[in-house]
């Protein structure tokens, strides 16, 4: 862990945000926190929005400015895998592994570490050609092949992820700036990398900042080069039925959506200078899902009867013989 760590109570002050209903009754109720900010501040909380947190992997748009600031410009789809969590199916490892292959690098100078793909086809492809996952199938190997471009810029050593490295520097001075606070601490992410702390307020705050980028500046060019990567690009950020991936082609005007590990997920609205963090309490995915198109729905930024809605927001519950058996509800 980081210096200076606060206590991180998520479930202090935290309200429902989603719950599980089978047979006409409440099962399971999940808590958490969200926030609407916009370029005036808050303007709808639920919950204690200064609960201190991991942003996790919805802050890697944050965590490629750097990159983009230095006159780095990989292209749209590299960039949209530079603040990907993919699946690691072709479409998501063929680019990373041709970017790798751009900058004179290997596998090997990955610090990410390797898991199997969570795209099926590519696993049931590594199974029967009896190979084992490499660095490339992790979820976050783009943005790895991002650090490792600004690395290379820099001159800098080959252990990118310490956190005293001259890239994590210049990736905590960004999201500082960026979320509006001094990170009190941070701790080791999946992927080996450093991840600072904030309240969801100001993970909110940042996302506001992308969305209300303008050209005027490098780092106003860089922020809205990654939202419109994104946004271009959304079966990049993700994979096929990933909430992502499926909000962002389902939503009635351009959003970009990033979803983190533990129940966090992030979107900036750029069409009305929103953005919106949110965070279940208990690490619950489908909890945080729920949430945000729910919040999505609240802002008319999406369909509520619009199936890529119904998939994350209510969507119907089913056993393994196809009975309906209850539904996810949003309980904002």
């Amino acid at each position: 862990m980081g210096e200076g760590m606060p206590t991180m109570l998520y479930d202090h002050g935290a309200v429902p945000i989603c719950r599980a209903e089978r047979g006409g009754r409440v099962e399971s109720v999940h808590l958490g926190h969200a926030v609407v900010v916009g370029p005036d501040g808050v303007r709808e909380a639920w919950g204690d929005p200064s609960a201190a947190i991991f942003p996790r992997s919805s802050c890697k748009m944050f965590q490629a400015l750097p990159m983009l600031e230095a006159g780095l410009d990989p292209g749209p789809e590299r960039l949209a895998l530079a603040c990907a969590s993919h699946d690691g199916a072709a479409i998501h490892t063929g680019r990373v592994g041709a970017w790798m292959r751009d900058l004179g690098l290997s596998d090997d100078d990955f610090r990410c570490g390797a898991h199997e793909p969570k795209d099926r086809a590519a696993r049931d492809a590594l199974i029967r050609s009896g190979e084992g996952p490499r660095q490339v199938h992790n979820n976050c190997s783009g943005k790895h092949a991002g650090f490792l471009a600004m690395t290379k810029h820099l001159g800098a050593g080959p252990d990118y992820v310490d956190p005293g490295h001259p890239l994590q520097r210049a990736v905590r001075a960004a999201f500082e700036e960026v979320t509006g606070e001094e990170s009190p601490g941070y701790g080791i992410d999946g992927c080996s990398a450093p991840n600072f702390v904030c309240t969801l307020e100001g993970l909110a705050r940042g996302a506001m900042r992308f969305a209300t980028a303008r050209e005027g500046d490098a780092r106003g060019r860089a922020m809205i080069a990654a939202r419109e990567a994104m946004m271009r690009h959304p079966d990049l950020v993700a994979g096929e039925g990933r909430a992502c991936t499926v909000l962002m082609r389902a939503t009635s005007e351009p959003v970009a959506l990033k979803t983190g590990a533990e129940g966090v997920f992030l979107a900036i609205l750029p069409g009305r200078g929103l953005g919106v963090a949110v965070k279940a309490a208990d690490g619950a995915t489908r909890a945080a899902e729920s949430a945000v198109a729910e919040i999505l729905v609240r802002l008319g930024a999406l369909d509520p009867a619009h199936p890529g809605a119904r998939a994350f927001r209510d969507p119907v519950q089913r056993n393994w013989r196809g009975i309906e058996t209850g539904r996810i509800a949003p309980a904002l």
